[in-house]
């Protein structure tokens, strides 16, 4: 970005953070979910929420596709990348994730698995080429961002004839999450944890636009803003929603117009579609199984399909069950409430994804908020003294 500081200004983020203490009414309050694991990070690590008003409260979401691939799923990557003539691209956010038994890609890698960390999609098309003798297998994993690229080495490997690839896809979609925590009682809306608006998500409102939220604002009465990831756009959509609540409205706002339109990306869109269809059910992790919340490759497509190709089974694995990251996947809980945070979970040794992830609610508390809490409890005993 080019003029990135307009978006950190500090005065002007104060300017905003005293315009929601105005606007929020002081008898009741103010529930609102960001859904992105960017917007977690941009909140501890500017400190939003030392911002806002006690009755202004965030709640962290699932939007953090590390953090709610669910641990059979990682357990069959391990798997796989432990074969003989495999070759194991993926991303470097899920190296560490933790599989059952306290296996992870990672250990398996030092076992003498061939897993290589990947920065694009076709860095694995380019090793496949390079390397005619392995079977090379993309990793594939995200929400609607990172699905164009996977559908661009689709295309790659289908043009040039690469025989040798395949992909191990785990791509899903916001808006199953979205309606799911909406639906549950138990997920988000229990008298514990309410929810009366979301902060929608910036990379994937680039591809998909901001229509597909419309159905969750008219259905289920919640506003929406569609915020960026820098400071002043995520306090700025607090406001926004803020305002919604105050007027009785439940609108979808676009904050972010500066990257999102209303229709997204029609070619990333189409290309996706040509490639892709939506699976009957997928588990997430902290959700459950959730209908047609994501996508598998199409049949015509299959000998590309690395479940098919080398008939991929998925583990009945479990969670660690001390582990609370499914609870706060759901909002329910913050990541200070699980007893292994900061004791045995730490981002050198995680027993959760959401501490793995660079969007996860862990990891970002971890490398931000703990301190700032510890600063809060040390004001907080000066006062009494």
């Amino acid at each position: 970005m080019k003029y990135i500081d307009e978006y950190r200004d500090g005065r002007l983020a104060k300017d905003i953070a005293r315009q929601i203490a105005t606007r929020a009414r002081p008898d009741r309050t103010y529930h609102f979910m960001e859904f992105c694991g960017g917007h977690t990070h941009a909140i501890s690590r500017y400190g939003l929420e030392d911002l806002l008003p006690a009755n202004v409260r965030m709640i962290h979401g699932p939007g953090c596709p590390v953090c709610v691939l669910p641990i059979g799923r990682v357990d069959a990557a391990i798997a796989l990348a432990m074969r003989p003539e495999i070759t194991l691209c993926t991303y470097g956010d899920l190296m560490r994730v933790p599989g059952s038994n306290g296996s992870s890609l990672l250990k398996a890698k030092a076992a003498g698995a061939d897993i290589r960390m990947v920065y694009s999609t076709l860095d694995a098309i380019r090793i496949a080429e390079e390397e005619t003798d392995r079977e090379v297998v993309f990793f594939a994993i995200g929400f609607e961002t990172t699905t164009p690229p996977t559908a661009l080495a689709l295309r790659f490997a289908i043009e040039k004839k690469i025989e040798n690839f395949s992909i191990f896809c785990n791509h899903v979609l916001t808006p199953s999450a979205i309606q799911k925590i909406l639906e549950s009682p138990q997920v988000g809306l229990s008298d514990a944890v309410r929810i009366e608006g979301f902060i929608g998500p910036a990379h994937v409102s680039t591809v998909i636009g901001t229509e597909p939220y419309r159905r969750f604002a008219d259905e289920f009465g919640k506003p929406i803003v569609v915020a960026g990831f820098e400071p002043l756009d995520v306090i700025q959509a607090i406001l926004m929603l803020v305002d919604q609540v105050n007027d009785g409205r439940h609108e979808v706002e676009n904050q972010y117009i500066r990257a999102v339109t209303t229709g997204g990306n029609e070619k990333a869109q189409a290309e996706v579609s040509k490639y892709f269809e939506l699976r009957d059910s997928f588990e997430w992790r902290g959700l459950g199984e959730l209908p047609l919340s994501a996508l598998a490759l199409r049949p015509q497509y299959a000998k590309y399909d690395a479940e098919k190709r080398f008939q991929m089974a998925t583990p009945d694995a479990k969670d660690n069950p001390a582990c609370e990251c499914g609870a706060i996947l759901r909002g329910v809980k913050r990541p200070a409430d699980c007893k292994l945070f900061g004791t045995v979970c730490t981002p050198d040794t995680p027993m959760g994804s959401c501490m793995v992830s660079s969007e996860g609610a862990c990891a970002a508390h971890w490398t931000y908020g703990r301190f700032r809490e510890k600063a809060k409890e040390a004001n907080a005993g000066r006062a009494v003294a």
